[in-house]
């Protein structure tokens, strides 16, 4: 008799207990770079800025992007999983259309650390180590934090609604039936979202999202537009 964590359904659970884990360690880091360190770093003279770039800055970054990088490839594990094992008509249940939505979320979080978070954060700590030798400041540094700052609070604001269809897909069932248009749900999703994320990377202009108390009243905003905007398409 084989044990039940090396049987299908045990390997589909590690996975969830990593993506787990590694969640927490992402969206932990990148709460702590929305919520404490942006605006201590406001509140600090310019020595003690530079000297927590330097050193704590990357290694905060380290954790924070391969906690993304695992907890995307987990995910995206578990959920090719759960099709193989329920069959592909699952994605068209209400646990389907709850997972890919979240899921969509958490792709384009992912690709913001990978893309634009990371590659921009490199610029400013090469700039802040440069000026700490006596070198001049590297010229795009600025418009990279700014490039930073806009991604980060995009991620923070797409992780409120992400959190709710992830745990919706188990605790919150939608009413779904054979009727029920995907194409246009999923058509008015990808221009919302794709509206956010293009300000994200191209926009200059932070606005809702330049506070804390403003990015959490509006990830929680769109956490209620979406859902809205879910129930009433699959009723379509």
């Amino acid at each position: 008799m084989s044990l039940s964590i090396f049987q299908t359904v045990g390997v589909y659970y590690l996975f969830k207990w990593m993506h787990f884990i590694f969640g927490i360690i992402w969206i932990g880091h990148l709460y702590y770079f929305n919520f404490t360190q942006m605006p201590s770093f406001a509140e600090m003279d310019g020595a003690t800025k530079s000297n927590n770039i330097q050193k704590l800055v990357p290694r905060a970054l380290w954790w924070f992007r391969w906690g993304a990088m695992f907890t995307f490839i987990t995910g995206l594990v578990m959920l090719l999983m759960w099709g193989n094992m329920n069959g592909h008509g699952v994605y068209k249940t209400s646990w389907g259309i709850n997972i890919l939505t979240g899921s969509a979320l958490g792709t384009l979080m992912f690709l913001n650390v990978w893309l634009v978070i990371w590659p921009a954060q490199q610029i400013v700590i090469a700039s802040a180590t440069a000026v700490a030798q006596g070198q001049p400041a590297l010229p795009e540094a600025a418009a990279a934090g700014a490039r930073a700052m806009l991604a980060s609070r995009t991620n923070t604001l797409f992780s409120i609604p992400m959190l709710f269809f992830m745990g919706a897909a188990s605790h919150l069932p939608l009413q779904v039936g054979p009727e029920s248009n995907f194409g246009l749900l999923f058509l008015v999703l990808a221009v919302v979202l794709g509206a956010i994320e293009w300000n994200a990377v191209k926009g200059s202009k932070l606005g809702p999202l330049a506070s804390v108390k403003g990015v959490i009243h509006a990830g929680l905003g769109l956490a209620v537009a979406m859902y809205l905007l879910v129930e009433v398409l699959v009723r379509v």
